[in-house]
């Protein structure tokens, strides 16, 4: 990983525990069930950077909510554990996606953006199961079955909203001429650009 590759991920991280903090103290809507953005930067990585980046990037921004949502709230040291793990599980398949599909060669990847993100957060919404049914009573001996549905919901809604707006960031030809100063892509318009 070059300089610029590790700057942009840091950048990223930290975003994505900034957009965490906001969105948390915005909306709460229930105790340890609040709004959480912090996967934004995690799906900006994936979809730039490849599915490495999308993973680091994740577990990094993941910090943040796995402190709140963990040691914090009800999920105790499996919450801080566990929480990194999702956001980077998302950010990797978004990455994954991104390449399989061949986003950046696709003349209306903007719209392509939109169900790739929400299919990459596929593997971390049965990770959350997987969480709350089996983990938890495992090791922490509560049941989170009452609150998975409500936490998924919530999720679900969140991850639509940020699939639009990865559309509109693919799309966009200033932001992603700014991604590509930090990393080694080419969009097929600024490739025209370029031309």
């Amino acid at each position: 990983m070059d300089s610029k590759t590790l700057t942009f991920m840091v950048i990223m991280s930290t975003l994505g525990n900034a957009l965490f903090v906001v969105s948390y103290y915005a909306v709460k809507f229930a105790p340890g069930v609040a709004l959480d953005f912090s996967l934004i930067p995690a799906f900006i990585a994936g979809v730039y950077g490849g599915p490495w980046l999308g993973l680091l990037t994740g577990v990094f921004a993941g910090i943040l909510p796995g402190v709140f949502f963990g040691p914090l709230g009800d999920g105790s040291w499996l919450g801080l554990i566990s929480l990194p793990i999702g956001k980077a599980l998302t950010g990797f398949t978004s990455g994954l996606l991104t390449k399989v599909v061949g986003l950046w060669n696709k003349q209306h990847s903007s719209l392509l953006a939109v169900p790739l993100v929400l299919i990459s957060y596929i593997p971390e919404c049965l990770f959350t199961i997987a969480y709350f049914v089996f983990l938890m009573p495992y090791f922490l001996g509560k049941s989170g079955l009452f609150w998975v549905w409500f936490v998924l919901a919530k999720a679900w809604g969140e991850i639509i909203v940020m699939s639009f707006l990865m559309g509109a960031l693919v799309g966009n030809y200033g932001f992603t001429s700014f991604v590509g100063k930090y990393l080694s892509f080419k969009h097929s318009f600024i490739r025209k650009a370029e031309q």
